[in-house]
């Protein structure tokens, strides 16, 4: 609005005697026309704000002015007021948004000089209250300083008008409006101090304010009003101190409220009246939330009970209900609550968002048990009024996302909820799409939360609720075939494997991927249907984003069931990808120790353990052992494992005269005891017994099936026990070095490998070779006399016998028995009647001699010993043995010869016990023998 300019009588020319006097004021009104005169398409110049304050400097420089001088300065402030009045009505029709700030700010500027140019000029004669004309201006300016927050611009603004009007006498001044500015000078300034967050002085100008609202309704209506906003502004705050916020906006609000008082008491017209008890209403309700928020919660209900009995008629605020309801549930009178609740229901004009609230805030206090009531008033708003799907979605998110105890019941309303065919009519068309898509979160994140707590039962309930809110579109297809997954899954927990089925089979039709394959598998699993389960793997195999991942997630499941079968068929699929050098997430020889563990877990399986283990020294071989092992510690324990399996086998199938896959699995141990880095001496002993048995499995083999080994078999079985003697050579000089034996270790060791070694050289029919291997054993540390009885008896027996070598090994286990301190004579024995049956055999009458010695040598062995210290069956049989090899030369007429025989059978006669009678007989036949010489 522009101001009308002075009029005077005192108006004369005096233009010349201003320049004159004054040429301040010249360029004053020169800036000011031009002003006047800008162009409304262009904005006014830049510098006329700096302009007019530095003349407007040195003006004020040469006060006091004349009075003709003074009314001159009021006409030109009241000219460039009217100009920026007229400048802000020219920006504001071309546009508001095209104002920058800082043209704004020039206008207040502009307005601020305006104001001083009165406070330079001070009275002017024949103008009627100066003082409140310049106030009034600086009252203006100050607002839209304070608009542009410029804070403490528009306070000393407003500081100047005060000091302006402190002056006058309030009692005297007659106009209704200038009382008005006294008041809202005083309300400006209190709201510059709050915005600066001076509150003490902002709350002090309000309570000075009192004494100028002159019994007015509505001063009193302005006041209220201002101490109403700071008590919002104090109960919005969220400092560290809440309660002494909460404490301050309370008694702002009170303050309000009792002016609020006065002013009804002050009003005139029934306008006047409906304004400020709406204005009373407002604030008491602020006061109730205010004691809610303190949890004071009596006080709350007093509030709502006067609102709602005023003699005016009462409150029908929808927010009453809801802070009604909140007391009641801090108190806990639940009952009560939950009438407040229903009865917002009956209540068609209450907000959305109001309800909305009340429902969370009484599902909050009342929990579990308040699921079915948040419930049924939802549904029952479902009929009374507009609701939107945005609400639906906050009730079903409050009411499910409560978690912990009672997770069940409240997941259970929200699916009965959810599954309403009005709420489901919420969100159709495309205008809900987002809310759409957030209701299937909230019921999609709840069964989730469910499943992981193994409550399948429950998660399949919200999954699926949540594929209600799915649309039947191609773009939506992905999201259900999710859904039917996850359901799938559900009822496989809950071991409904039929449904589970029917499920992915749905799945598969709108999206067949890799874990529908995998799932189907599962299935399969858990029916227990192995032959589909491994048809499943292939056609895993055969998707288009299939992962190795699946498999070995196929092997671990099967292992879970044990479905061995399965395993072995998820894990022999790895296999055939590491070749091909794609990327595995289990290393190869992880999928083969895996592969042999498990096979070992049910008998009979050992062919394909041997396949397996064949297959793990292979790509050793290939690739590498540290590639396939891995290095350092994983890699030794590896081989170690691999090495120590094949052969825990191949004892085992020995043990039960599997001979030949014995003979197989010892073989592959001593290739990966070979892999063992580093191989101490306990690793090459292993090795070299590996291939000393494997061996000896095939000898044994030859005499299990009864048919004799081929020459293929025999150069085999010569390769490995050529192998094993170089490595019983290095590990005998190691225990020299080290000065141990290796029969303190392996005392069985060497002697096997003598035993095969002598086997197999005898079917290569080179008997010397024989000899040699014995005659090296027999000198080794390792030798004891029972294994060369061993020996012994083997090479004097069966069709590849070898006298020489049974002679040699019998001597010498002969001279180790009776070099003990206790001779085993049972031993002794037989091993003097294999020497002398070998001698009789083989040397006949040629080396009659030998024979006779050995019989003596038993004579002495027989002379002083205990009775039946050397046994009696074998004592007959040397005397019985030694008369008659005298009968042929008696009769050939060989006297002397008979008599020797004879008499080295009598003298074993005398201590053999039982031969009384033999005894007598003989001594009567030597008797007579003797005459006739």
């Amino acid at each position: 609005m522009r101001i009308a300019e002075l009029s005077s009588p005192e108006l004369r020319p005096f233009h010349r005697e201003t320049e004159t006097h004054h040429p301040f004021l010249s360029q004053i009104e020169a800036i000011v026309k031009q002003l006047e005169n800008h162009s409304s398409d262009k904005p006014p110049p830049e510098t006329g704000a700096a302009d007019l304050r530095q003349c407007l400097t040195q003006l004020s420089q040469l006060a006091p002015f004349p009075n003709s001088l003074k009314l001159q300065i009021w006409k030109l402030s009241y000219r460039l007021w009217n100009a920026c009045v007229d400048i802000s009505n020219t920006t504001t029709i071309r546009s508001s948004s095209s104002a920058t700030t800082a043209a704004a700010e020039s206008h207040a500027e502009l307005r601020h000089i305006a104001a001083d140019l009165l406070s330079v000029a001070g009275e002017v004669a024949g103008v009627p209250s100066p003082a409140i004309k310049s106030a009034s201006f600086y009252h203006k300016t100050g607002l839209i300083w304070h608009n542009l927050r410029k804070f403490d611009l528009a306070s000393k603004c407003f500081e100047r008008a005060t000091d302006l009007v402190s002056k006058l006498d309030i009692a005297s001044i007659p106009d209704a409006g200038e009382r008005k500015l006294l008041l809202d000078l005083n309300l400006a300034r209190s709201r510059t101090a709050w915005e600066v967050r001076d509150p003490n002085l902002a709350v002090t100008l309000l309570n000075r304010s009192k004494s100028l609202v002159f019994g007015s309704c509505e001063h009193h209506k302005e006041l209220a009003k201002q101490f109403m906003a700071f008590g919002k502004s104090s109960l919005s705050k969220s400092g560290e101190d809440a309660n002494r916020d909460l404490s301050e906006a309370l008694k702002l609000m009170n303050e309000a409220l009792e002016n609020c008082e006065r002013g009804f008491s002050a009003a005139r017209t029934r306008e006047e009246k409906v304004e400020v008890r709406g204005l009373r209403w407002k604030v008491l309700r602020f006061i109730a939330a205010i004691h809610l928020q303190k949890e004071e919660f009596e006080s709350v209900i007093k509030c709502v009970k006067v609102l709602r009995d005023s003699a005016e008629g009462g409150d029908d605020h929808p927010s009453l209900s809801v802070l009604a309801m909140k007391a009641l549930l801090g108190l806990g009178r639940y009952g009560e609550a939950e009438r407040e609740l229903r009865g917002m229901v009956i209540d068609r004009g209450i907000p959305e968002g109001v309800w909305v609230s009340a429902v969370e805030a009484y599902f909050a206090a009342a929990g579990t048990a308040g699921a079915e009531t948040a419930k049924g008033v939802f549904l029952a708003l479902l009929g009374r009024c507009h609701v939107s799907a945005g609400a639906a979605v906050r009730v079903a998110h409050r009411v499910v996302g409560g978690g912990g105890e009672g997770g069940k019941v409240r997941a259970k309303v929200v699916a009965e909820l959810v599954s309403d065919e009005r709420v489901v009519a919420l969100f159709a068309g495309k205008e809900t799409a987002k809310d759409r898509v957030a209701m299937h979160a909230v019921l999609w994140n709840c069964g989730a939360d469910n499943f992981q707590s193994k409550d399948y039962e429950t998660s399949a309930e919200l999954f699926e609720k949540s594929m209600l809110y799915i649309p039947y579109d191609t773009e939506n297809r992905i999201l259900r075939a999710k859904g039917y997954r996850v359901l799938c899954l559900c009822h496989l927990g809950l071991q409904q494997l039929d449904r589970a089925q029917e499920y992915i089979n749905e799945a598969e039709k709108l999206e067949p991927n890799i874990v529908c394959a995998f799932l189907k598998f599962k299935i399969y699993l858990q029916k227990n249907d192995y032959q589909g389960a491994i048809n499943q793997i292939e056609a895993m195999t055969a998707c288009l984003d299939f992962q190795p991942d699946f498999l070995s997630l196929s092997a671990h499941e099967a292992v879970a069931c044990r479905a061995l079968p399965v395993a072995v068929t998820s894990l022999s699929s790895m296999l055939n990808f590491y070749a091909s050098g794609k990327s595995m997430p289990t290393a190869e020889v992880t999928v083969l120790r895996t592969l042999v563990t498990v096979l070992s877990q049910e008998p009979g399986n050992e062919q394909q353990v041997l396949k397996f283990l064949k297959h793990a020294h292979t790509r050793a071989s290939e690739i590498g052992p540290d590639c396939f092992f891995g290095k350092e510690e994983v890699g030794r324990r590896e081989r170690n494992w691999f090495a120590v399996t094949s052969w825990n086998f191949g004892t085992s199938t020995g043990q039960d005269k599997n001979y030949e896959m014995s003979a197989e699995f010892l073989r592959l141990a001593s290739d990966f005891y070979a892999l063992v880095e580093g191989s101490d001496n306990e690793n090459n002993v292993m090795a070299c017994k590996s291939l000393v048995l494997s061996a000896s499995s095939m000898i044994a083999l030859e005499f299990q099936r009864r048919t004799a080994m081929s020459e293929t078999e025999v150069k085999q079985a010569l390769h490995l026990l050529d192998r094993a003697g170089q490595m019983l050579k290095s590990i005998s000089a190691r225990n020299s070095v080290n000065g141990d034996q290796i029969n303190t270790s392996e005392p069985d060791l060497f002697f096997i490998y003598t035993f095969c070694a002598y086997d197999i050289q005898g079917r290569l029919n080179d008997l010397g070779s024989q000899l040699l291997i014995v005659r090296s054993f027999a000198g080794s540390k390792a030798c004891k006399p029972q294994y060369l009885l061993q020996i012994g008896l083997s090479a004097s027996q069966g069709p590849r016998s070898n006298h020489e070598v049974a002679s040699f090994a019998l001597n010498e286990c002969l001279s180790s028995f009776l070099s003990s301190p206790l001779p085993d004579y049972q031993n002794v024995a037989l091993v003097i009647r294999k020497l002398i049956s070998i001698a009789s055999i083989h040397k006949g009458d040629t080396d009659d001699d030998f024979v006779h010695s050995m019989y003596k040598q038993a004579y002495r062995i027989m002379v002083g010993l205990k009775e039946d210290e050397y046994p009696i069956e074998e004592g007959k049989w040397l005397a019985m043995t030694a008369w008659n090899r005298a009968a042929v030369p008696v009769r050939l007429g060989q006297i002397e010869m008979g008599k020797k025989w004879m008499s080295v059978g009598f003298d074993i006669a005398k201590h053999v016990p039982g031969m009384e009678a033999y005894k007598a007989c003989m001594e009567e036949v030597l008797g007579n023998l003797e005459e006739k010489l």
